[in-house]
């Protein structure tokens, strides 16, 4: 009969501590990068310039359309005979452009979603293009957006799990060992699995709070 022993996670907690940081950080930088990448596609996706259409159109779809380890991949190994790449830029380069990809949708769908009339309203008083986005459109569509970029950010959060496979060590590269050494794969995954639940379920409190906050400020 196998007897549980969360004790052997002790001795090893400062690693796992390194590797919740580690993917704190990669998290982190990724959604800063992602949501630059998103408003950017966005833009793209629903400006008047066809080149540009394209472009948003093509990131986009082949982002959605081919599987995030893959990417990695692709940017660590491929990528890394141009480019003197490290297992984290290859990290966070591969997980903005998954999760931009999405975040352009959500951004391009929240813009989509304001009335046309109010747009039409603010050009004929003298607004420029650039003013009425920023001023008119983006804050109200930012509201409407926040619950499904908030469920992005914490798939993203998920997601950076898959860097382990470029030896970033991350919580789940570190688990990795832990279990090769112990053979302690229940207590050192149901670990892992609470870490990641913090980091996600901590978020989403985060995002609700802020949620009800501009609710207020209306």
């Amino acid at each position: 009969m196998y007897q549980l022993d969360f004790s052997v996670l002790n001795e090893y907690l400062p690693a796992i501590m390194s590797g919740l940081v580690m993917t704190i950080k990669i998290s982190i930088m990724s959604i800063i990068l992602g949501s630059i990448m998103g408003v950017a596609g966005a833009l793209c996706r629903i400006s008047k310039s066809f080149v540009l259409r394209c472009i948003g159109n093509v990131y986009v779809e082949w982002i959605r359309n081919t599987p995030l380890l893959i990417q990695i991949l692709f940017i660590y190994f491929g990528l890394g005979v141009f480019f003197n790449l490290t297992p984290m830029t290859s990290s966070v380069l591969a997980l903005s452009f998954f999760s931009g990809a999405y975040i352009t949708e959500i951004i391009r769908a929240g813009i989509q979603s304001i009335h046309r009339g109010q747009r039409e309203a603010a050009l004929s008083i003298g607004m420029t293009d650039w003013q009425v986005m920023r001023l008119i459109i983006l804050p109200q569509a930012i509201k409407r957006i926040l619950p499904p970029l908030a469920g992005q950010f914490i798939t993203l959060i998920k997601d950076s799990s898959l860097v382990s496979v470029i030896a970033v060590t991350d919580l789940t590269y570190v688990a990795k060992n832990i279990v090769t050494i112990t053979f302690r794969a229940f207590e050192v995954w149901l670990a892992i699995a609470a870490f990641y639940f913090i980091l996600s379920f901590g978020l989403s409190l985060a995002v609700r709070k802020l949620e009800e906050r501009l609710a207020e400020s209306d």
